[in-house]
Formats: C-alpha cells, sequence, structure tokens
C-alpha cells in the first residue's frame, strides 16, 4: 500500500516551490511581495523625507524664512507670533514642506519601481511623459503665482486696510495664507492632464469640451472664487490661465484618440 506524502517532505516542498515560482511566472505574485514592495516604499520615502527635513532646519531654515517672509518684509510690515511655540512650529512647518519638496525625486523613483511591473511598455513611456508634463506644470503654477499674482495679492489686501488698522501679521497665518494661496495655483495647471485623461479614456472629446465652453468658464471663476482669497485681483489671477489652459486641453485633445476597450 503506497504511503501518503507527508506535508513537510522534500518532495512536498519541491511541489509547493515550483507552484510558486509557477504563479510568480504567471504574473500571480502573492499579495505578501506586494505588501512588502510597499513597505518598502514608505519606509524610503519616509527616511528622505526625514533626511531632508533635517537638512533644512539644521542649515537653511532661517534663509528659507528670509525669502518667505521677503514681500512683507519688503514693505515695512513687522512679523510677530502670538503664541509661545507658534515661531518654533511655523519653523517645523516650512522646512516639512521643503524637505518634502526636496526628497520628492526619491519618492517619485521609489512610486515608479513600485508601480511600474503593472505597466506595459507603451503604458511606462506615456506615464513618464504625463508625469514629466504635470509636474512641469504644478512647478509653473506655482512659480507663476509667486511671482505675478502673489505681490499684487499682498497690495491689494494692504490697500484695502489702510487707514483702518496697522498691520502686525503673525507669521504662522502668514504662512498658511502664503502655502495656501499659491498651491491651488499649482493644482490648477493641472487642467490639461485632466482633460487628456478624460479624452483617453472615452470620457470626453474635444467636440464636447468646446460646447460646454461658457459653463466651463462660470465654473472656473467660481472655483477660482473658492480657492483664492475674496478679492478680484487674486479670482482673475487664477481663472484667466485657467481658461487659457481649458483651451490648451481642448487642443490637445483634438490630437488624441481614446483608447480602444478590449
Amino acid at each position: 500500500m503506497r504511503k501518503r506524502k507527508q506535508k513537510g517532505t522534500p518532495d512536498a516542498q519541491d511541489a509547493a516551490a515550483l507552484e510558486g515560482e509557477q504563479a510568480l511566472a504567471d504574473g500571480g505574485a502573492p499579495l505578501l511581495v506586494h505588501l512588502q514592495a510597499l513597505r518598502r516604499v514608505l519606509i524610503v520615502s519616509a527616511a528622505a523625507v526625514a533626511i531632508a527635513f533635517f537638512l533644512v532646519y539644521s542649515f537653511a531654515i532661517d534663509y528659507l524664512m528670509a525669502w518667505i517672509t521677503g514681500p512683507i518684509a519688503a514693505r515695512g510690515i513687522e512679523i510677530i507670533y502670538t503664541a509661545m511655540s507658534e515661531a518654533l512650529v511655523t519653523k517645523f512647518k516650512v522646512a516639512l514642506i521643503a524637505g518634502l519638496v526636496i526628497a520628492a525625486p526619491v519618492i517619485i523613483w521609489q512610486v515608479w519601481g513600485f508601480i511600474k511591473p503593472a505597466l506595459y511598455p507603451k503604458e511606462k513611456k506615456t506615464f513618464r511623459t504625463l508625469f514629466v508634463i504635470a509636474l512641469l506644470l504644478f512647478l509653473l503654477g506655482v512659480a507663476f503665482c509667486y511671482l505675478a499674482v502673489y505681490t499684487l495679492a499682498v497690495d491689494f489686501f494692504l490697500v484695502a486696510g489702510d487707514n483702518l488698522a496697522k498691520p502686525m501679521l503673525s507669521i504662522d497665518k502668514y504662512v498658511s495664507f502664503l502655502f495656501g494661496f499659491i498651491v491651488p495655483f499649482g493644482v490648477a495647471f493641472q487642467l490639461p492632464v485632466a482633460l487628456y485623461l478624460t479624452t483617453r479614456m472615452g470620457l470626453t472629446n474635444a467636440k464636447m469640451l468646446a460646447s460646454k465652453r461658457k459653463f466651463v468658464i462660470l465654473g472656473i471663476f467660481v472655483l477660482a472664487a473658492v480657492l483664492t482669497p475674496p478679492d478680484v485681483v487674486s479670482q482673475l489671477a487664477l481663472g484667466l490661465p485657467m481658461v487659457l489652459l481649458y483651451e490648451v486641453g481642448i487642443l490637445a485633445c483634438r490630437l488624441t484618440k481614446p483608447k480602444e476597450r478590449e
């Protein structure tokens, strides 16, 4: 009578190993493998941010704070803090944001290494191109806001409060206002990429986007009123470039074919 093979014997272990190799070869990697890869991405990204934060806070925080408060200091306005920990916490906040920016290449590289095996060669090329365009548009939006719009908004608010009260700005509220002002511009400049993706997925097309132009323009200025401080200058400064980007998105959609469904 033939004996049944026991679990854990060499033959059983070889069979399990062959099954695991076959699963990997067929693209069915175990969930544990993906979780370990994701864990590595999170650990390396967090370590990169922590190192960048330490370097910024140790060697560059004073120069960075001077650059951030430059538009206010140039107008002779005093920056104050109203709580014992406010100045320190604000420095931590700025150093952390700067650390995220500095560590962004490491984070992007880790995320790309995590998702790359799941993409086809053509999809990899498209993803890289879209990512570069989206990053450049975000940086362009932030730079445009800080160089061309932010100073106008500062002057507008100072003139609005002239002869009413003496401006004494809290450092925490000022920094929060600055980042809350420039980040929406970077996000809004992603509009052409969003239109391309929706067209690629077959959800929109150039003809439909052009026919809805007047409603979209109205929505853009409503969104600009929500994202920016309550002044006409800031709303126009965000709304007009978004309208231009919408037209660029329509042009890109005319050159885009919807992805064929399998």
